[in-house]
C-alpha cells in the first residue's frame, strides 16, 4: 500500500524529456519583438488597473505578462550550472524590469489620477506570507515546466505571485515622489522573483535534471553560499514585517471587539470611531452628555480587559445633549444617520435614568425586610419592620417638601428603654442616617 502511494506521488513518470525542458526554458527567456510589446502592454494595463483600483484589469495584466520566463530561466540555470543561460536570463530579466519601471512611471506621470487606492497600498508592505505565496507558486510553475502537466497552471501562478503590480506600484512611487511606495513595492517584487527562482532550483534538483557543466566542490560551495545569502537577505525583513502585520491585525480585532461593547456607554452613543493599527490608537466620538474623567477611566479599564493595555484612547465629544432650542438647532443640522443615533442615545439615557429610579424605589420597598432579618438575631422579640421615606409638608417650607426616613417596629413583648436606645443606634449606624426616626408600636413601645 505504501509503495502504491509513493508511486502515485512520484512525478518521474510525468516528466518531460530533459532537452524539451531546456529548450522551453531557453525560448521563454528572450525578450524581443512581440514579447517586448506584450510586456509593455501588460505593464500599462496593470498600471491602469491599479490607477482605477480594478482587480479584474490587474488580473488580466498578470495573465498576459511574460515576466515568468527570465525568472524560471535563472532558477533553472542555477540548478543545472548553465552559466551562459544564467547570464542571458539575468540580462533579459534586468531589461524587462527597467522597461516595466519606465513604462509605469511614464503612465503615472501623465495620469490625472494620483490617489493611492487599496490595490496600490496592498503592494507596499510585503511580509512572510508573500514569501510563502512566491515559493509555492513557483513550485507549481516548476511542476508545470518540467512535466507534461500544462493547462491553467502557469496562468494561475502568474496571478498568485503577482509580478506585474509591484513593478507598477514602484513606478507610481517614482512618478509621485513617494519613495516608500517605490522601495516597498520593489522589495515585494524581489521576494517574488527570488523565491520563484528558488522553487525552480529546488525542483530541478528533485527531478535530477542533468548538469550543463561540471564544477569542483569548492565552486559549488561558493554558489550555494551565495544563494543562501540572497535568501536570508530577502527573507529576514519579510519575517519582521509579517510579525508587525500579525500584531496589527490582532490589535484591530481586539479594538473592534472592545468598541462594540462600548458603543452605548452610560446613555451616550458612539457616533464614530477610528482604529489605527500602526500607532495602536483608538479614536472615539461620543454623542450625548460630556464624558467625565471617571467615564474615561472606566473606558480605559474596559480596554485593558481586551488586552489593549498599550493602546492610546482618544476621546472626542460630538453633539452634547441639552434641554433647549440649542439642542434642536444642532440636531437639525446633523446628517440623518447621526441624528437618529443621537436621538437613540438621548432616549436611552432617559430610559436608564428611569430604570435607576425604579431600582431605587424597589430597594427602598424591601429595606424593611432586610432590616428585620438583621435585627432578629440581635432582638428576637421584634416581629415586624416598616421602612419608609415620606415627604413632609409644612407651612414653614411652603411647596418644597422635606424628605424624612422612618422605621416602624413591632415586638411580641415589651422592649425596655435601654434596648430601644440600642436598636435606634444600630439602625442609624446601619442606614448611615443620624436623622432617622424610629417608632416602636404595640408591645415594643411599653
Amino acid at each position: 500500500m505504501i509503495k502504491s502511494l509513493l508511486q502515485n506521488l512520484s512525478l518521474r513518470h510525468d516528466a518531460e524529456a530533459f532537452d524539451t525542458i531546456h529548450n522551453a526554458v531557453e525560448a521563454d527567456v528572450v525578450f524581443s519583438g512581440a514579447r517586448i510589446w506584450v510586456l509593455i502592454s501588460a505593464i500599462i494595463l496593470a498600471s491602469v488597473g491599479l490607477n482605477m483600483n480594478s482587480t479584474a484589469v490587474i488580473i488580466g495584466a498578470m495573465l498576459i505578462s511574460p515576466l515568468m520566463g527570465p525568472i524560471n530561466g535563472m532558477g533553472y540555470s542555477i540548478a543545472t550550472y548553465d552559466f551562459p543561460l544564467l547570464r542571458k536570463s539575468f540580462w533579459n530579466f534586468t531589461f524587462a524590469v527597467i522597461s516595466s519601471l519606465v513604462a509605469s512611471t511614464l503612465y503615472f506621470a501623465i495620469s490625472p489620477l494620483s490617489s493611492a487606492h487599496s490595490e496600490l497600498l496592498a503592494r507596499t508592505s510585503p511580509t512572510i506570507y508573500d514569501v510563502l505565496i512566491a515559493l509555492f507558486g513557483g513550485l507549481a510553475g516548476s511542476i508545470s515546466l518540467t512535466t507534461k502537466l500544462k493547462g491553467n497552471v502557469v496562468p494561475g501562478v502568474a496571478i498568485a505571485t503577482a509580478l506585474m503590480p509591484p513593478l507598477c506600484t514602484a513606478g507610481y512611487g517614482v512618478a509621485t515622489g513617494r519613495f516608500a511606495f517605490f522601495f516597498g513595492a520593489l522589495y515585494l517584487f524581489t521576494i517574488n522573483s527570488v523565491f520563484i527562482g528558488l522553487a525552480n532550483v529546488g525542483f530541478a534538483r528533485v527531478m535530477r535534471i542533468p548538469l550543463r557543466s561540471s564544477l569542483d566542490a569548492e565552486k559549488r560551495t561558493r554558489i550555494n553560499r551565495m544563494i543562501t545569502a540572497v535568501i536570508l537577505v530577502t527573507l529576514i525583513p519579510s519575517v519582521y514585517f509579517g510579525y508587525v502585520l500579525v500584531r496589527k491585525e490582532h490589535f484591530i480585532d481586539m479594538a473592534t471587539r472592545f468598541v462594540r461593547t462600548v458603543s452605548l456607554f452610560k446613555g451616550d452613543f458612539l457616533l464614530r470611531y477610528e482604529i489605527d493599527g500602526d500607532v495602536r490608537t483608538i479614536t472615539m466620538v461620543y454623542g450625548g452628555h460630556p464624558l467625565t474623567r471617571d467615564d474615561k477611566a472606566a473606558l480605559s479599564r474596559r480596554a485593558r480587559e481586551f488586552g489593549l493595555e498599550n493602546a492610546i484612547l482618544k476621546f472626542e465629544q460630538g453633539l452634547v445633549i441639552t434641554n433647549g432650542e440649542e439642542y434642536l438647532d444642532k440636531l437639525n443640522q446633523m446628517e440623518e444617520t447621526d441624528r437618529q443615533k443621537l436621538e437613540i442615545a438621548r432616549l436611552n439615557a432617559a430610559l436608564q435614568t428611569n430604570i435607576r429610579q425604579q431600582d431605587s424605589l424597589r430597594q427602598v420597598r424591601y429595606t424593611g425586610l432586610k432590616l428585620l432579618r438583621e435585627l432578629k438575631p440581635l432582638f428576637p422579640e421584634i416581629t415586624s419592620c416598616l421602612y419608609a421615606e415620606p415627604y413632609l409638608f409644612s407651612d414653614s417650607t411652603g411647596a418644597k417638601p422635606q424628605q424624612r426616613s422612618y422605621v416602624l417596629l413591632s415586638a411580641s413583648q415589651p422592649i425596655d428603654r435601654a434596648d430601644r436606645a440600642k436598636v435606634e443606634r444600630w439602625l442609624k449606624a446601619r442606614l448611615q442616617n443620624d436623622s432617622l426616626r424610629v417608632v416602636f408600636e404595640g408591645n415594643g413601645a411599653r
